[in-house]
């Protein structure tokens, strides 16, 4: 198996693990505040991280590259996180899920930006495409209904892209695992604080899914999910991989459907089906001529 083959199989399976999030999160926020749910999740996650960390004895990163791991903490253990979860107060887990369609793009345009990738014209179009539909049916959907939900989940796209793109440049150098282990140890102390200080006064009243909300975000979100991610990104290209994200608003909606018991309407599921087939054509044309 070639490298470009193995980044794409460890990008699948990153988004196989990250389809879980938003669902979990929706769970979760039910019966925690979002603050506290971000915090929560990315002080386990940091804990987790310390200790392989130290167990596999990583080398400390260099100089260069502290202001980097700056990015992927600010992008992707606290911005993308937060906003999220503030966004599913106002908006369910089916609706936010097709906003996971513009993940791509913007993944794609901050590796351009950061990774110094030149994909092809046809390229952009394909990605575009599958963006737009997602936009499309957003609009169709009505974003005067919850204008505050939508725009956090903009906001969400824009730094999770940056944090993506950034972790896969960083990822050639450091290696996948340790980039966000030790993004999760610098965001530590201050999301850490930002738990205690957000602490409930009593868990009496939280439910069994909510805590197993929790325990997915932590582990599998904020830490597993990231270990293929970033070593599929580093193999395969930014731009290339991060189309895969096209497909996490299928796995998304399924397990929306299936353990929320949300409705999914035949027009969510177009769209999806459509963005997808934005793929192959978007791996085709990712390499420069």
């Amino acid at each position: 198996m070639d490298t470009a083959t193995r980044g794409w199989l460890n990008g699948f399976i990153g988004v196989l693990i990250f389809s879980g999030s938003l669902p979990a999160t929706r769970v979760a926020v039910a019966d925690f505040d979002p603050l506290f749910l971000t915090a929560a999740r990315a002080s386990i996650a940091g804990a987790l991280a310390l200790l392989a960390l130290a167990a596999l004895r990583a080398p400390r990163p260099t100089r260069a590259q502290a202001w980097p791991l700056v990015i992927v903490a600010i992008g992707v253990v606290i911005g993308f996180p937060l906003l999220t979860a503030l966004a599913l107060r106002h908006v369910t887990s089916a609706h936010s899920i097709v906003f996971i369609g513009l993940l791509p793009l913007s993944t794609a345009a901050f590796g351009v930006l950061r990774g110094g990738e030149r994909p092809r014209p046809a390229f952009w179009a394909c990605s575009l495409l599958g963006s737009l539909l997602v936009v499309a049916f957003a609009a169709a959907q009505g974003l005067s209904a919850a204008p505050a939900g939508d725009l956090l989940m903009l906001a969400a796209i824009a730094v999770c892209g940056l944090g993506y793109a950034e972790g896969a440049k960083l990822s050639r150098a450091l290696g996948g695992w340790q980039v966000i282990c030790w993004a999760l140890a610098l965001a530590l102390p201050f999301m850490l604080g930002l738990a205690l200080w957000r602490l409930p006064a009593s868990v009496a009243g939280v439910g069994a899914a909510a805590w197993a909300g929790l325990g997915y975000v932590s582990l599998f979100s904020m830490l597993i999910g990231f270990v293929f991610w970033y070593r599929g990104l580093a193999q395969g290209g930014i731009a290339a991989v991060g189309q895969l994200q096209l497909l996490q608003p299928l796995f998304g909606l399924a397990l929306a459907a299936g353990l929320l018991r949300e409705a999914v309407s035949p027009a969510m599921l177009a769209v999806t089906v459509a963005v997808i087939g934005c793929v192959a054509g978007a791996r085709r044309f990712s390499r420069p001529r």
